[in-house]
């Protein structure tokens, strides 16, 4: 029997404006947290080519989106760690842009796009987004046809050079880590 599925809580902070210049930690896990990308071999990651796709994919994200650089990023076996720097935002004048004939069909899209400028900057998930839909692609078409990730992601602010820092040290270290890492289905529990 199967269930519909409801409709998660946000985890991301309230009011908070992703498309902001600033630095994320973000965590993407496979769908069932299914070991696709590799393995973990004297603590250091050993990607196949699906792993090797999930690699690619994210140092493609710059070219795609132009107000965006990649830092710190390791493929696990079933989930990434990366961070994402947004380093400013785009803007554009009403008079840039093309709008639609104001045919009652366009009239809407028309007036939204007259009532100011428009903010080009990916937020965060746009991000995440195309990150997820061109290594799904890269990894389907290749590898796996059953290929996916989990429906959400995990991300956190960061706020300082400290707190970079120390996340860019948990990243380099994460292979290391694997046999306690919560997200490491082999690893061993404490009770």
């Amino acid at each position: 029997m199967t269930y519909p599925q409801r409709p998660r809580r946000s985890v991301r902070v309230r009011g908070y404006d992703y498309s902001a210049p600033g630095a994320y930690f973000v965590t993407m896990c496979v769908h069932e947290h299914a070991s696709l990308f590799g393995e973990i071999a004297n603590a250091e990651m050993r990607l196949n080519s699906a792993g090797q796709m999930a690699w690619t994919a994210w140092n493609e994200l710059p070219t795609r989106f132009s107000c965006v650089c990649v830092d710190e990023f390791i493929v696990m076996p079933n989930h990434i760690h990366g961070i994402i720097i947004v380093v400013g935002a785009q803007f554009i004048a009403p008079s840039q842009c093309i709008a639609p004939d104001p045919t009652p069909d366009h009239a809407h899209a028309a007036s939204a796009i007259n009532q100011g400028a428009m903010n080009r900057a990916p937020t965060l998930g746009h991000v995440v987004r195309a990150y997820k839909a061109t290594s799904t692609r890269f990894i389907r078409a290749a590898v796996d046809p059953g290929f996916g990730w989990q429906r959400n992601y995990y991300e956190h602010i960061i706020r300082d050079e400290t707190s970079l820092n120390r996340i860019r040290e948990y990243i380099q270290n994460n292979p290391a880590r694997w046999a306690e890492d919560p997200e490491n289905p082999d690893a061993v529990r404490a009770q």
